[in-house]
């Protein structure tokens, strides 16, 4: 017993905690799109994180020497983080896998991976905070994409969050899409992949730009009734707090194994609705490749704007 004591205590969750973190914070694709301002410190379900929002400033003509002072009053909202999600599974031989750091991180990367898919999902449904202008196409007859409109609705898609002021100096928006509607994207001439966007710097995983939006790919965007809903916007739109509230690892009493579980809150607010807009698109078609169209799109710039 005092064998197996002494090789599970070398088996320290905290190490796994601490790496499972730092790779959350990496490469998740709607986590580019979000702001993390009011995180603070997240310990259970249910804690509430308090968003405090500045009022607007009005400009007015000074026709006198009496100036009238606003009283200004910023507005509170509350970002509850609720929802909770665990992982949980056996490790045989714990001296084996102690011993060998790469198994340890490829149970770190699939822990990571499953809780980017739920994590994704759940950002990705905020489109129900989208408001109704900002909104391209419609539940009962969404849009039809095919390579030679694809750029026209993407523009329109742009052309809402620009009109609510939502884009601005600073102000980079982000369009995620799926596989699928990549595929149309891929054959239009207007499409600027990544490594033809000169200096800029574009999010990581970003495949390139479109009506001035960076492209992200996420296949956690699915077909819901027939439609898929793509989301656009701005990072100032959707507030975002999680936390990996514990990793803990136990002897399993019925074999000689060792068991591991781990506690990930979070949660999300749209703060700023504005800065959202998507697009309803008919999940009905199947794209196809044209050769000698991507071809083409290689090797062909159009004015992004």
């Amino acid at each position: 017993m005092s064998e197996f004591s002494s090789t599970y205590s070398a088996f320290i969750p905290q190490i796994w905690s601490k790496k499972l973190n730092q790779m959350l914070e990496k490469n998740c694709v709607m986590l580019q799109c979000v702001n993390k301002n009011w995180e603070g410190e997240i310990k259970n379900q249910g804690d509430t994180v308090k968003i405090i929002t500045p009022a607007d400033v009005t400009v007015s003509t000074l026709t006198s020497d009496n100036i009238e002072y606003a009283s200004l009053t910023p507005t509170s909202q509350d970002l509850v983080i609720d929802q909770k999600k665990f992982f949980a599974f056996k490790i045989d031989d714990v001296a084996q896998v102690q011993a060998n750091a790469d198994i340890m991180e490829a149970h770190l990367a699939n822990a990571k991976k499953a809780i980017e898919v739920v994590q994704d999902s759940y950002l990705l449904g905020l489109h129900t905070d989208v408001p109704e202008e900002n909104t391209v196409g419609d539940e009962s007859a969404p849009v039809e994409l095919d390579k030679s409109t694809i750029y026209e609705q993407f523009v329109k898609l742009a052309l809402a969050l620009k009109n609510s002021d939502a884009v601005y100096s600073g102000a980079r928006p982000w369009v995620v899409i799926n596989p699928n509607i990549e595929a149309y994207l891929l054959q239009s001439p207007e499409f600027i992949s990544a490594y033809k966007v000169a200096d800029e710097t574009l999010r990581e995983g970003s495949i390139g730009r479109i009506a001035g939006m960076d492209v992200l790919v996420s296949t956690n965007l699915t077909e819901v009734d027939d439609k898929y809903y793509v989301l656009a916007g701005t990072n100032e739109a959707i507030t975002f707090a999680s936390q990996l509230a514990k990793i803990e690892s136990l002897r399993d009493k019925d074999s000689f194994s060792d068991l591991v579980r781990g506690l990930y809150l979070y949660g999300a607010k749209t703060v700023q609705p504005k800065c959202l807009a998507k697009l309803i698109v008919s999940a009905s078609a199947e794209p196809t490749m044209e050769e000698d169209v991507v071809t083409t799109t290689s090797e062909t710039l159009t004015p992004d704007e």
